[in-house]
């Protein structure tokens, strides 16, 4: 096996490049067996991003994510641990050149998607590789500057918003596509939040999904890409019709990446979110749910009473919940009519009202049951509307996300 060393390229003054982010790395030549980069993996734990080159050209990136997970899948080792690399490789991995503006990588990082952002880019040379970026290191720099540009905080953060709301515009388009009846609200307690949403279309049916990740602002939308794009990752891997399979993967992932594993000792942090997963098929009218602390809400044409449909009792991708958890899927007949609700804690835990205490979910459901007989979107606004005066003059507690809809 052939291993290459790029040069480590650090900025003197400001960030202005994409040589600037250049990261001292290895790679690995396109016959490596999958048995040498897992004993590359193993040794080097630094190592994220790994690249594939032939005669020096980069032709593809292998995620240390993926690849770890894919390989720990029964007989993987044995199918396709003395076979080529490449069948783990990213084979359109974002490539730029060395000289390329961060402004310009910037926007070529968030067209190119999420595995860009949470996987890395590739830095050339006159076509050779010069070494690896890191999406989360550029979204650091977009920040800084930012700041410097106009000396204020602020600007950096206004820019971040722009980014993490580039990211959740996809979902915008999908869910207007794919349901007549639905609204999703999305207001980040800051100019930047930590709840997420995904939404995505398919031929038989939909996903959806919200999340509500450890912290606020900068810190809480830093794990909102974190765990979206691991997500996104699940999604592709595994396709969108068992959600309690997609949080397994999106918790081992997330513990990955910050080293949370549970008795490990050396875990910085212990961050993670609460969210809840779903598929509908709309042949069937089935819906399948599963929630990491988040229920669902159900109110049927025939019922005097809004349901909860509980999800589990554990997070995701702290340190206490164990990398092998496996959450349950609650499968659901949704007649016609029937109309649903998703929400993060925001909604619920506002504090408020006459005696300061929280909105709660009776007064959630009160409003479900008033306007039953409206478009989600009026019911969406009606919530709102009911939650901005319990709010009255107190301080925004958390960011607020839910989804309402009429399958």
């Amino acid at each position: 096996m052939e291993f290459n060393a790029s040069r480590l390229h650090l900025p003197r003054f400001r960030l202005s490049v994409a040589a600037d982010l250049c990261v001292e790395t290895i790679s690995v030549v396109s016959d490596t067996t999958n048995f040498a980069v897992l004993a590359l993996f193993t040794e080097r734990r630094d190592l994220m991003s790994l690249p594939v080159v032939e005669m020096d050209r980069p032709i593809g990136l292998i995620s240390r994510n993926i690849f770890m997970s894919q390989m720990s899948k029964p007989f993987y080792h044995e199918l396709y641990g003395k076979k080529s690399c490449i069948a783990f490789m990213d084979k359109e991995p974002l490539i730029v050149d060395a000289n390329v503006s961060i402004e310009a990588l910037t926007f070529r990082a968030v067209e190119s998607g999420e595995k860009t952002l949470a996987d890395g880019f590739i830095v050339t040379r006159d076509g050779t590789l010069a070494g690896v970026g890191f999406g989360l290191q550029l979204m650091n720099v977009v920040a800084n500057m930012q700041a410097e540009k106009n000396r204020q905080i602020m600007h950096s953060i206004d820019y971040a918003s722009v980014i993490q709301r580039s990211l959740l515009r996809p979902s915008d388009l999908a869910l207007s596509d794919a349901l007549d009846d639905a609204h999703l609200e999305w207001q980040p307690r800051d100019v930047v939040g930590g709840d997420f949403y995904h939404f995505a279309k398919y031929d038989d049916g939909w996903f959806a999904a919200i999340a509500d990740c450890t912290g606020h602002g900068v810190p809480g939308a830093f794990m909102t890409l974190i765990s979206s794009s691991t997500l996104a990752q699940a999604l592709q891997q595994l396709g969108p019709r068992d959600p309690s399979l997609l949080i397994a993967e999106v918790n081992r992932g997330v513990k990955r990446l910050l080293g949370q594993v549970e008795g490990d000792g050396q875990a910085e942090s212990n961050d993670g979110l609460d969210a809840a997963f779903l598929w509908f098929d709309s042949g069937t009218r089935q819906l399948h749910f599963a929630g990491a602390k988040l229920p669902l809400f159900q109110l049927d044409p025939d019922q005097q009473a809004v349901q909860t449909v509980d999800g589990e009792r554990m997070g995701v991708g702290y340190i206490d919940t164990p990398m092998d958890y496996r959450w349950t899927n609650k499968i659901i007949h949704i007649p016609e009519g029937s109309l649903l609700l998703l929400t993060t804690d925001g909604l619920i835990d506002q504090i408020g009202g006459a005696k300061d205490i929280a909105y709660g979910k009776r007064r959630m459901r009160d409003v479900l049951l008033a306007r039953r007989t409206e478009c989600a979107r009026h019911v969406a606004q009606a919530m709102l509307d009911d939650h901005q005066a319990w709010q009255g003059a107190q301080p925004r507690r958390d960011d607020l996300t839910f989804f309402c809809l009429r399958p």
